[in-house]
């Protein structure tokens, strides 16, 4: 286990180098001038220099690069060109309300799809097991934009039971709460509807085994054979899904904080490529892109706890 944990560690370090280099020469190569942006419509072409001189737009790409990494291991992200604000103080400033969204939609992907999915299967070809892959056919279909504006549409505009954005509130308030129910629905629908679909056919393969048909046959209650055996063997290719979909949803929530004008992380990246601000997007997806990693690490580390037959030697 020691050795898996040093292993994707490495792992980590070596993506995050070829993922900021990516990025980095993707938007260097980009057309646009953050000095033109920085400088107005009425900047000089001498203002526009003394721009790229001062924020050392002028030398090199790969000499910019290298600037920019050895400033990254010694802890620094760069200033952001627009507000001059250290790129590690905005992400952590709007990076609360983006891991509040990420985390509530996961609760609300894994309840509903596990629930929705178990039950499916318990309840093959009923009007049940119908409805469930139904619906889970649609959350995978449904664009989150469309789904958010619908949702504000029926619960805050004509019901008026819920606000229509933001997370400015405690999530241990009742209106914090309340702002985040919106967002978490729209961002977890397509992973609860694959959660679902997942949950009921890895609980179908499951049912079927040798020894759940043994302990049927020594009269164990069905209750104790689904959610005692069934459920954790059942859970192994789950977890796979819940890890990915977590790591993903960092990166959906852009879309989601657009909608409810939520100032998360995916918000600010959206507002830095506009403007041409490399530090911070460069600074954004190298955070997206690390969590990613570290889940899928965890979820590694919890196979091996769900089924002890798993090692990693």
């Amino acid at each position: 286990m020691v050795g898996l944990i040093v292993r994707r560690l490495a792992q980590l370090v070596l993506l995050l180098l070829g993922i900021s280099f990516l990025v980095f020469m993707s938007m260097h190569i980009a057309p646009g001038d953050p000095a033109t942006i920085i400088g107005g419509p009425t900047a000089s072409a001498s203002d526009l220099e003394a721009i790229r001189a001062d924020m050392g737009l002028d030398r090199p790409v790969l000499v910019q690069y290298f600037d920019y990494l050895g400033g990254i291991l010694q802890g620094d992200f760069g200033y952001s060109y627009q507000t001059g604000q250290a790129v590690t103080d905005a992400i952590l400033t709007r990076f609360p309300n983006s891991i509040k969204l990420a985390v509530a939609s996961m609760v609300v992907a894994v309840i509903i799809g596990i629930v929705a999915g178990m039950i499916a299967a318990i309840k093959q070809n009923s009007w049940i097991d119908i409805t469930s892959t139904t619906f889970s056919l649609a959350g995978v279909s449904i664009p989150n934009f469309w789904l958010g504006a619908m949702l504000i549409l029926i619960f805050s505009v004509n019901l008026q039971w819920l606000p229509v954005g933001g997370l400015n509130s405690s999530i241990f308030t009742i209106q914090g709460i309340k702002e985040l129910i919106l967002p978490a629905v729209t961002l977890g629908t397509a992973s609860a509807a694959l959660i679902a679909r997942m949950s009921r056919s890895s609980m179908l393969e499951v049912v079927r085994s040798d020894y759940i048909r043994t302990a049927k046959a020594k009269g164990v209650r069905q209750r104790s054979l689904i959610w005692v055996h069934a459920l954790r063997n059942a859970m192994i290719p789950v977890i796979t899904v819940i890890g990915i979909n977590f790591g993903g949803l960092l990166g959906g929530t852009i879309i989601t904080e657009q909608v409810f004008a939520i100032n998360g992380v995916g918000r600010l990246m959206i507002d830095a490529i506009a403007a041409r601000d490399f530090p911070v997007v460069q600074g954004t997806v190298l955070l997206v892109a690390g969590i990613f990693v570290v889940v899928n690490l965890i979820v590694d580390l919890v196979y091996a706890f769900i089924d002890p037959r798993i090692t990693y030697n």
